[in-house]
């Protein structure tokens, strides 16, 4: 008997052997007796998933199924526009952090997975919106992180930075992360952030290239609210502006004295994992932890 009855299905848009993939997975889920539900921008007019019906809400389905990587994860979650609907993610991205399974492992784990043999781990999301002369003028929310820097000429920020109502640093940086734990191993741990476990309830901020060799990144409670505004940019440089990046995906251009508010959003994403906790797995073969170095 299968828990999740109803399948939304999306892919990576530029999947490599689209074809040969989504026949098999859609086989196995013939098999299952399971009604899917077609992300038609994304799949494209694909041979063998014109009999299914289009996913037009998260109304119309009991879990998504995710193939790729971490950015098709992040792209579905924010179409998706439900964090109530879990996610079962199949890699075939590049690292793939979040995702649960590869493509091999689909014919024996779909039937126990989808069946309700799995558990739902609850990742962090950051809310985010940028203020403006008193005025609300942008809202989004990231699985990773937002990221507060200068564009295509790379000039020194000054970002005053107040968390919880108390002046934290005023960064006089390239540019500033604000990750959650699911994000500290992505682009936080590439300018020098640590690793943080995604069950821990925080928020990391690091500063990109600071010109102040004391100015560490910093692990803060999730309770906090983090204001970053930017105090100072370089206006004389026109080809070059600041701009709010989420997750890689979504850019948003700031002004001088923005304020840029993150706060851990009260709802979570919810993906369906084989066991509880495999994130030290993940360090240990995406990481490489498990690796000697060679003499």
């Amino acid at each position: 008997m299968n828990k999740y009855k109803r399948i939304g299905l999306t892919v990576k848009p530029r999947l490599t052997e689209k074809d040969e993939t989504l026949q098999h997975v859609l086989s196995i889920l013939n098999e299952l007796q399971l009604d899917v539900f077609v992300d038609r921008k994304n799949v494209g007019d694909i041979a063998c998933t014109k009999k299914f019906p289009d996913l037009k809400s998260a109304d119309d389905i009991d879990l998504l199924l995710v193939i790729g990587g971490d950015g098709t994860i992040f792209r579905a979650l924010r179409e998706l526009q439900s964090f109530a609907v879990p996610i079962l993610t199949v890699n075939k991205g590049s690292v793939g952090f979040l995702a649960e399974i590869g493509l091999q492992e689909v014919d024996a784990l779909f039937p126990k997975l989808l069946g309700g043999e799995g558990v739902i781990e609850e990742r962090r999301i950051l809310s985010v919106e940028v203020v403006r002369n008193g005025e609300h003028i942008f809202q989004c929310f990231a699985l990773n992180e937002a990221v507060i820097s200068q564009g295509t000429i790379s000039r020194l920020l000054d970002l005053k930075t107040t968390v919880a109502d108390e002046p934290l640093a005023t960064y006089h940086a390239d540019g500033l992360i604000i990750a959650t734990p699911t994000g500290s191993t992505a682009y936080s741990l590439a300018a020098g952030g640590p690793v943080v476990h995604p069950q821990l309830s925080a928020l990391i901020i690091t500063p990109i290239n600071p010109h102040s060799f004391n100015q560490r990144p910093i692990v803060i409670p999730g309770t906090s609210v983090v204001d970053v505004q930017v105090a100072k940019c370089n206006d004389s440089f026109l080809e070059s502006t600041v701009g709010l990046t989420l997750d890689g995906q979504i850019y948003h251009e700031l002004q001088k004295d923005d304020h840029i508010i993150a706060r851990i959003h009260d709802k979570t994403a919810k993906f369906i994992r084989r066991k509880e906790d495999t994130f030290f797995h993940t360090l240990r073969t995406k990481l490489k932890w498990a690796e000697r170095l060679e003499k």
